[in-house]
């Protein structure tokens, strides 16, 4: 349960991420670069499923995003969970990330430190290279060790432009697989993302939040997107897998996203947007 929140929050943060492409300047194909900006999530519990012990949940998303497609791209997240399961059982969890993504997708740095209750700190410290047709990775935390990728991978920047790409392309299906240096370092996703029809940004809103009254907002285009992570390395039974979890939200084409859900199987927590704050974004020349 607790292992599924803290690789969700590394994806969560704003949800959108940080643009990236695997070749030339990091614009999503024929709309807006990527918007640099800080938002502010406020975590509560939406439902439960089955014998869930979940009762309630409180915390906060703080997600920083800034760079352009020459100087790369940087996004500082910190989430701060608290679950409480009854009986006075709370578990605290409060994970920082940053990373950074250069401007082609080739190369991706990262640094998670993740403290679950009065429990030492968990800490993975990489870099990932994109050379020829396979991905190195090389962790200097939790060990030190070296290994790499299939180059069909992709970094969680560059997962974010090709969603959108697909949308403007009409898709309603992508599959990637993914790596973005949570659990150990070492884990690779495979996922599939179901996108929806295009909401114009014209259209009216029963529950509008910062992202939808923004004057930086207002014009632009957003769907809504929903994508399951699945255990790469978990066996399939007889041809069917249950994601590790999946998440919903609605991803604009200047990268920020608002109505998030994270759905954990057993139990689904709401992620509103309360504060949003777009900042200037500095040209690539």
């Amino acid at each position: 349960m607790h292992r599924s929140i803290r690789l969700a929050a590394l994806r969560a943060g704003a949800t959108a991420l940080a643009l990236a492409a695997s070749s030339g300047p990091l614009f999503a194909a024929g709309g807006p670069p990527f918007l640099a900006h800080q938002a502010l999530y406020e975590l509560s519990l939406q439902r439960t499923r089955g014998n869930a012990s979940v009762e309630s949940v409180r915390g906060r998303i703080l997600y920083n995003f800034t760079g352009n497609a020459c100087e790369g791209y940087t996004s500082d997240f910190r989430q701060v969970s608290e679950l409480n399961s009854g009986e006075d059982k709370t578990t605290l969890s409060d994970l920082r990330s940053t990373s950074w993504e250069e401007g082609t997708g080739k190369s991706y740095r990262f640094k998670i430190d993740t403290r679950m209750n009065s429990a030492d700190p968990a800490i993975v410290d990489g870099i990932a290279e994109r050379t020829g047709d396979k991905v190195t990775v090389k962790l200097k935390q939790p060990v030190d060790k070296t290994f790499t990728l299939d180059g069909a991978t992709v970094f969680p920047t560059e997962q974010i432009h090709r969603i959108i790409a697909a949308a403007r392309d009409g898709k309603s299906v992508l599959e990637l697989q993914v790596y973005d240096g949570s659990d150990t370092g070492e884990k690779v996703y495979n996922t599939m993302t179901v996108i929806g029809a295009a909401i114009p940004g014209d259209r009216s809103i029963a529950a509008p939040d910062p992202s939808t009254t923004s004057d930086a907002m207002k014009p632009l285009t957003r769907w809504p997107v929903t994508v399951s992570y699945y255990d790469r390395d978990a066996k399939k039974a007889d041809g069917e897998q249950t994601p590790v979890y999946a998440m919903s939200f609605e991803l604009f084409e200047n990268g920020v996203s608002r109505a998030l859900v994270l759905d954990y199987n057993d139990f689904v927590i709401a992620g509103a947007l309360a504060k949003f704050d777009a900042k200037a974004t500095k040209d690539c020349k």
